[in-house]
């Protein structure tokens, strides 16, 4: 275990067994995480209005799971999802997704935002585009909208037409849409190329 898992899981109360959600402490906010065995259910992303808020959004999401210590592979999940959000590349690609009761078109959309690799973007309408569903960019927005695992399905990566944020259901909204990108070096190289219109 790293030093940076030793310190989530020390933040974390008492064990409960193979599932549960727990908090940790971003460059961006407290987010949330929930596990049942070796899968990631759900992330939450921080609340606008503080921890508070993201442990009752938690306890809202979950409410069948407790708040208890991390196990060291979730502890090790969650020490990612930090380094991530200062700006380590990391596509988290081998975190397991517990995707059981994802509608299939979602979990398409979300296989898809995981191969976007971090500082780069897509539009919704080319996910659409490359899922063999084009003029479906509205319904990849909605389950964008649903995404339970940001930011491990980054779906901040995925932008409007002609440059525009788009929406964004995580406290902040665009703002802390264009937070994550801007810490994953999206806006590194040209800014304005970002924001160009698409040909």
């Amino acid at each position: 275990m790293t030093a940076e898992q030793d310190t989530i899981a020390a933040q974390q109360g008492s064990a409960c067994g193979d599932r549960g959600f727990a908090l940790f402490g971003t460059a961006i906010g407290h987010c949330g995480i929930a596990w049942q065995g070796d899968l990631l259910v759900g992330v939450q992303l921080p609340e606008d209005a503080g921890e508070a808020a993201t442990r009752t959004r938690m306890q809202r999401r979950f409410p069948q799971l407790s708040e208890c210590a991390m196990p060291p592979a979730v502890a090790a999940w969650a020490a990612r999802v930090v380094a991530t959000l200062e700006g380590v590349h990391d596509d988290l690609l081998d975190v397991p997704l517990a995707t059981d009761g994802v509608p299939p078109f979602n979990a398409r959309v979300y296989a898809l935002a995981r191969r976007i690799p971090p500082g780069k973007t897509m539009t919704y309408g080319e996910m659409a585009a490359a899922l063999g569903e084009p003029g479906a960019a509205r319904a990849v927005g909605q389950a964008l909208g649903h995404n339970p695992f940001a930011p491990v399905v980054p779906c901040h990566r995925i932008l409007a037409a002609n440059g525009k944020t788009g929406g964004f259901s995580a406290g902040g909204g665009a703002a802390t849409k264009m937070r994550m990108l801007a810490i994953e070096g999206a806006f590194a190289h040209d800014t304005l190329a970002l924001f160009a219109p698409r040909g």
